[in-house]
């Protein structure tokens, strides 16, 4: 019996995830270990402990830092709360927050000044979340508790922003019930780039295997949503961090393996399963690779030197379909 697998691209990391590693990594060259991080720096284990190999140290709570010691925020945002903290303790702070989540918090701050009311559709608790509800005061709209819409007036101005990384399918039905009740709200489509693409890929995974294994760590909203992608079309999925969590029962007497990763994966993990599967062939699913890379901001550029920046991860796709 022959075994296909289908590797979805895009996959793996993406250009936030890929500038905040290297600010973590700029930094340490910079000012010397130890450089604090505040919460994880993407939400994969293995990428926490590379940067923590190298002499970074991952804490929760700002004021978890020493003192005059330098910390870098994580890609997912903060609060202002964060930053007053900070100061406070006269912290060298570098920002590695995804400029797609930072534009989300711009947007926040303008319809604000507008006086609009703002709904923010993600889910409670995520960090991204944490950091963007703290830029202004909003209302959260969350799937886990059915899309409950704010007790608003139809004639209320609204603003509608979304976490970055949610469902492309479950947000569209989230801005309809808003739209419904608030007709002229201002719909902005925050769910960045990488997200979509890689849910567009799971979905040609879905359409053409038998069971999808999506690979990344049980915290990463982004690889939770991929997964949800494909159950959706009916198809068996399952996430794991890498072969070690691979039950062979998933995989017992299918021929099509669909394989995909999240935006904070490294490529290794992705690697390490399609060895650990052993297939007789792999094929090439999705528009391809993306070339996004996004530039160190100029206002951190001093202050992490002129360190070299790793390069993007290459993804080896190994297919031996020759149309691909």
């Amino acid at each position: 019996m022959n075994v296909d697998v289908y590797i979805a691209s895009p996959r793996g990391f993406c250009a936030g995830v890929d500038l905040a590693v290297d600010i973590v990594d700029l930094a340490i060259q910079q000012y010397g270990k130890p450089v604090y991080v505040k919460h994880q720096i993407v939400h994969n284990p293995k990428v926490v402990a590379d940067v923590e190999s190298k002499g970074a140290i991952t804490v929760e709570q700002v004021s978890e830092v020493p003192e005059g010691a330098v910390v870098v925020f994580s890609a997912h945002g903060s609060p202002p709360s964060d930053y007053e903290t900070a100061a406070n303790r006269n912290l060298t702070v570098l920002d590695a927050t995804c400029p797609l989540v930072t534009r989300v918090h711009n947007e926040a701050k303008k319809y604000t000044r507008e006086g609009k009311k703002i709904v923010l559709v993600g889910h409670g608790g995520h960090q991204e979340v944490i950091g963007t509800t703290g830029q202004a005061e909003m209302e959260l709209v969350d799937e886990r508790q059915e899309w409950q819409l704010p007790n608003w007036g139809k004639e209320t101005e609204v603003a509608v922003l979304t976490q970055t990384t949610l469902s492309v399918h479950d947000t569209a039905v989230a801005v309809e019930k808003i739209r419904q009740k608030h007709p002229d709200a201002v719909i902005r489509n925050d769910i960045c780039y990488a997200t979509t693409n890689r849910q567009s890929a799971a979905t040609e995974l879905a359409d053409q295997t038998e069971v999808v294994l999506v690979i990344g760590a049980q915290n990463s909203s982004n690889c939770n949503r991929l997964k949800d992608v494909a159950i959706n079309k009916g198809v068996p999925a399952y996430l794991i961090n890498g072969p070690e969590e691979l039950d062979p029962s998933w995989i017992e007497g299918v021929t099509k393996i669909g394989i995909t990763s999240g935006a904070s994966t490294p490529e290794a993990q992705v690697q390490a399963v399609i060895e650990s599967i052993a297939p007789d062939n792999i094929f090439r699913v999705g528009p391809g690779e993306e070339k996004t890379i996004f530039a160190i901001p100029r206002n951190l550029r001093e202050m992490v030197g002129e360190g070299k920046r790793r390069n993007p991860e290459t993804k080896k796709d190994m297919t031996t379909d020759e149309n691909n």
